[in-house]
């Protein structure tokens, strides 16, 4: 079975790093040095590797190393399906990032068909407890690595409703104006909640009968008020349609794929997971990013790159050994970061091992060895 891996990595002004180049063999990647160091800035630039902002769902200004703010790039060698691949992207000062496969320009929708990305970082472990926002974004997330047009769907619904919720501010009362605004924002709607519907049934297939350290989590899409039921581009259109004197008063719309949520359940206690302890919140989120890794490798016959940013220090040792087994057994390549290598003790030469330091604000790598 081809796995999926980088090769090397080089990052130049990116971030806290002036210039880093790392050579790996596709083990996983164990990153450690004290906070702030760079260790995440690097799983940014791994992350910026598939479509879409990234883990941190930066700006492309934003990732430019201070006080020069000369721009920035990024190389990486990709081995894929037995296949290489190089990839460069960066951006000049002041302007939008740009992206080259094997020498020619592409546009990053490009990067679906090379790599899967999964990842989980610090910013998701209140996701079970914080608005709905947040839990949308990660089951898209998901979503995407299953079907990477799901993003096309996304960006053309939320055009269509800025669109339609403009002339809702603006109190247009035209029912054609609004008969095309809302056509477009159904058909793409259907799509949405098709791949979303598709995700979790994916989902929920690679937790059963998983041989795992790490809970099972029973998901469930939650729709808004007048959104129950709805799955085809024709009823989204009725709905919207039916929902126009209400929106108005609302000033924007309030049916549709972007008032969904996403509902937890740890299965083996009937909890859901806001009402779980914050260590269950964090299995939880850790068995749905194993989950959508088997998932892809069954489906695609290689494991995703999978990104676990600060993910050994909020395990005791038998979870934390049996969470490095799993990456293991799933073949790919996957990054992880701590503070120290005691953390990766469990590892031992089955994964390489980077130093990151830090001085004066400029980041250093130094790779540190295979037998740890």
């Amino acid at each position: 079975m081809a796995s999926t891996y980088v090769r090397a990595l080089t990052l130049s002004h990116f971030r806290s790093h002036k210039r880093a180049a790392m050579v790996l063999d596709g083990r996983p990647v164990a990153l450690f040095g004290p906070n702030g160091a760079g260790k995440t800035n690097i799983l940014e630039a791994v992350s910026l590797l598939s479509p879409g902002r990234g883990l941190r769902r930066a700006a492309a200004e934003e990732m430019a190393r201070r006080p020069e703010a000369l721009g920035w790039k990024i190389k990486a060698e990709l081995i894929t399906g037995g296949r290489f691949h190089e990839l460069e992207m960066g951006a000049e000062a002041g302007q939008s990032r740009s992206l080259r496969i094997d020498g020619k320009p592409e546009p990053q929708l490009s990067l679906a068909g090379l790599t899967r990305i999964v990842w989980l970082i610090p910013a998701q472990d209140r996701l079970w407890i914080e608005g709905a926002e947040g839990r949308r974004r990660f089951l898209d997330r998901i979503t995407m690595s299953f079907s990477p047009e799901h993003g096309d769907a996304v960006l053309t619904h939320e055009k269509a409703m800025r669109e339609r919720n403009r002339m809702l501010k603006d109190q247009v009362r035209d029912a054609t104006w609004y008969a095309a605004v809302e056509a477009q924002m159904a058909e793409a709607a259907a799509r949405i909640v098709a791949h979303r519907s598709k995700a979790v049934a994916r989902l929920a297939a690679a937790q059963e009968g998983a041989e795992t350290a790490f809970p099972v989590a029973a998901l469930q899409l939650v729709e808004a008020e007048g959104s129950e039921g709805l799955t085809t581009a024709e009823a989204f259109a009725s709905a919207h349609a039916l929902s126009r004197p209400r929106d108005l008063a609302a000033g924007r719309s309030l049916i549709g794929p972007h008032r969904s949520d996403l509902g937890a359940i740890y299965a083996a206690k009937q909890t859901e997971a806001r009402l779980c302890s914050t260590g269950e919140q964090k299995a939880l989120l850790i068995s749905l990013i194993l989950a959508n890794a088997r998932a892809l490798k069954a489906e695609t016959g290689a494991a995703p790159l999978v990104l676990l940013d600060e993910i050994a220090a909020h395990l005791d040792v038998a979870r934390r050994a049996a969470l490095f087994d799993e990456i293991c057994a799933l073949g790919g390549q996957a990054w992880m970061t701590g503070t120290g290598p005691e953390l990766f003790a469990e590892l031992g030469d089955r994964a390489q091992y980077f130093e990151i330091t830090e001085t004066d604000g400029h980041s250093s790598v130094t790779q540190t060895g295979t037998d740890r």
